[in-house]
């Protein structure tokens, strides 16, 4: 496959994912100022615990936006922090919302309550039953609720990713009930216009980031390329290639490393997505994928026809070139997870050293592609084989194939207990961490 070459981009003191990170921190600190000044402008009620309470709602609706944008898959976010770290800040996030959203109800169910002499529960009855508004926000908080229980590591394990996904489209009904009750009570949303226009403002940025990122942009983009399987390569008895083609794919932004969300549009897979890197640098005609016969998904890739037409939604991730920070690089890869390596290999400039671990020889994939990239590009590659046990990319060995780790970028992929053991060595042999990159590929955390 001809790659599309560009310019070797010389590595940067200025992270990309540091500039991102701190951006979305200066964010939301600057945003949680305004709130607070414009909930002080509005007074303060006469009971402490409504106090609270107000505040605790205002934080709650500023996290609630945030959280929108950090799943809105922004390209300019996704390629500087990647969608695993954005999921999981989500997720953390969902449960610092989560608790807020509690607060807001305890503390003004009890202040409430302290005031009138009614029990809280009463209190909360009848405040459901006589306040516009406030009916909508206790089912808003049942569905954060729900969603937040099926978002637990031990649930979400049990889930289904499209059962889950469905339980977790209830959080735009939930953002809906929640906004309309801020219009109907929110004090500081009625205080003043400068307040009505910014609530206005932070909740139309939020929800149109999701409409543009999850919507807008997949849907044009397929449009535009008009994406259809043009061949389906067996690799091993297990593996499968499967090359796409479409128009313009030159203008398409994807980057070696990157990954796609695939749907091969048949009458039994449609609703199917599924995450799949690339396994070759784009080059402007075609686009490759690589994957295992690991679940109904990737198993059934192998019966797909040349012409099926394909929904992409795509490029996504951070495991890119673009995160280098030193001249030479490590490229570590396990099992099948050797697909954006190779990629990575095809497109990376100045000297790089491949290390693929495998169980044996055979389940070497794209193992001859890797030995003719390296020998093009003077790149070294080593074959490590065996059981997981004991360790063969412990320090003592890593050091043994690579000397001057410490001085180069690593990247890395594979299997989950792989990868953990191989960040562990990496802390071992003391590898600066902003020149480790990895991603952890999967659609919920």
């Amino acid at each position: 496959m001809t790659t599309v070459q560009s310019p070797p981009v010389p590595p940067t003191a200025i992270r990309p994912k540091a500039v991102a990170r701190t951006g979305l921190y200066a964010v939301l600190a600057a945003n949680a100022a305004v709130v607070t000044l414009f909930a002080v402008q509005a007074g303060f009620a006469s009971n402490a615990l409504v106090v609270i309470g107000r505040f605790a709602g205002l934080y709650a609706a500023l996290l609630m936006a945030f959280q929108l944008l950090l799943v809105a898959r922004l390209p300019w976010l996704d390629r500087r922090i990647g969608m695993d770290r954005l999921t999981n800040w989500h997720r953390w996030t969902g449960f610092g919302l989560l608790w807020t959203l509690v607060g807001h109800v305890v503390f003004i169910t009890f202040g409430y309550a302290e005031s009138s002499s009614m029990n809280p529960v009463s209190q909360l009855v009848d405040l459901a039953e006589t306040v516009e508004g406030v009916l909508r926000a206790v089912v808003a908080l049942v569905l954060i609720l729900v969603i937040g229980g099926v978002s637990a590591r031990w649930a979400r394990r049990r889930l289904a990713y499209e059962t889950w996904h469905f339980i977790h489209l209830y959080t735009y009904v939930a953002v809906v009930l929640a906004f309309t009750h801020q219009v109907a009570v929110g004090t500081t949303f009625t205080a003043s216009s400068a307040a009505t226009a910014y609530w206005y403002g932070v909740w139309g940025v939020a929800l149109g980031s999701v409409v543009l990122g999850r919507f807008v942009l997949p849907l044009w983009r397929n449009w535009r390329h008009q994406l259809r399987v043009e061949a389906v390569v067996p690799e091993t008895d297990n593996v499968v290639s499967v090359y796409i083609t479409g128009r313009d794919l030159d203008r398409l932004p994807a980057r070696a490393g990157q990954f796609f969300l695939w749907r091969f549009l048949t009458k039994d897979r449609w609703w199917q997505a599924n995450p799949f890197s690339l396994s070759a640098a784009p080059d402007g005609t075609r686009l490759r994928l690589t994957a295992k016969a690991a679940g109904d998904g990737s198993a059934g890739l192998r019966h797909i026809k040349p012409g099926t037409r394909v929904f992409a939604e795509g490029p996504y991730g951070a495991f890119t070139a673009m995160h280098r920070t030193r001249p030479e690089a490590l490229l570590i890869a396990g099992g099948v997870g050797v697909t954006p390596i190779r990629a990575l290999l095809e497109e990376i400039h100045g000297h790089a050293i491949v290390i693929y671990r495998v169980a044996g020889e055979r389940d070497a994939v794209l193992y001859d592609e890797l030995r003719d990239l390296a020998l093009a590009k003077g790149a070294e590659l080593h074959l490590v084989t065996g059981p997981p046990v004991p360790d063969r990319l412990a320090p003592r060995e890593l050091v043994a194939l690579v000397p001057d780790i410490a001085e180069r970028d690593v990247f890395l992929c594979g299997p989950p207990p792989m990868m953990n053991a191989v960040l562990g060595t990496l802390r071992e042999l003391d590898v600066p961490k902003p020149q480790i990159h990895f991603e952890r590929f999967s659609l919920a955390g």
